[in-house]
């Protein structure tokens, strides 16, 4: 895979990033809470991990194990997730870097994730990471990711109307997330963290790079919206189905 698409510079009004392999990376963590939730409700952690990511812990449950698809249950189970295995998650390079930019500039930003709020919550306060203003978790929603309901509940949440869309950027690893993304009508930046290039590809985001390491803010506006660059992009060939590079799309 060739990471040296040109780099682009693009304005947006807001952006939403979701947090597990965008913001930090707990994979460490979630295997090991998956082996302890599979063996108390008798179902192979594996086959649970082959599905789990991007996708909210409730919404597995009520395939999985019905019985433990409530509410209740998910945000206990979830809550002891940072403090049983906080040594176990990391920050995504350039995460915190582009976040205290857009703190700094005052800009639209929000988190938009497939945890709970007792699990986004505990994790950013075991890495020290800022809190959003606004945020969107599982329990927003009706459904969860690849439906696109939670990002257009983060369009509202910071203020923008469904014309904004196109002039939002969502931050994304798992093709769930991606594709709700792109279902809500925004543009979408794919990271290549949790899941292979050729996954992220197929799910079709915008722009494609390995971490935040290669996005930084240029310029903000009094309005909350922000230039950002683009660099270092996944470079899609023809033998990935497409002819044109994933990080030279402009809006």
């Amino acid at each position: 895979m060739d990471y040296t698409a040109p780099p682009v510079e693009v304005s947006f009004k807001g952006l939403l990033f979701d947090m597990d392999g965008t913001i930090i990376d707990s994979t460490a963590a979630v295997v090991k809470h998956w082996h302890t939730v599979g063996n108390e409700i008798g179902v192979d952690p594996e086959v649970i991990l082959q599905t789990s990511h991007g996708r909210r812990s409730i919404d597995m449950l009520k395939v999985l194990s019905p019985e433990k698809a409530n509410w209740e249950y998910v945000k206990h189970m979830e809550s002891l997730l940072p403090k049983l295995h906080g040594a176990d998650a990391v920050e995504i390079p350039g995460a915190r870097s582009l976040l205290d930019s857009l703190i700094a500039a005052n800009a639209k930003w929000a988190i938009v994730t497939s945890g709970t709020e007792p699990l986004v919550g505990g994790w950013l306060d075991v890495l020290k990471l800022p809190h959003p203003a606004h945020l969107v978790t599982a329990e927003s929603v009706a459904n969860g990711k690849p439906d696109p309901a939670c990002y257009d509940l983060g369009r509202e949440k910071l203020g923008l109307r469904p014309e904004d869309s196109p002039e939002i950027l969502v931050l994304e690893d798992s093709p769930a997330g991606i594709r709700a993304g792109k279902a809500a009508g925004c543009k979408v930046l794919g990271l290549v963290t949790s899941h292979t290039a050729e996954q992220v590809v197929a799910a079709e985001p915008d722009w494609i790079v390995r971490d935040l390491r290669s996005v930084r803010m240029l310029a903000s506006g009094a309005d909350g919206g922000v230039t950002l660059r683009i660099a270092d992009g996944l470079v899609v060939g023809p033998s990935d189905g497409t002819t044109t590079g994933a990080a030279a799309t402009t809006s």
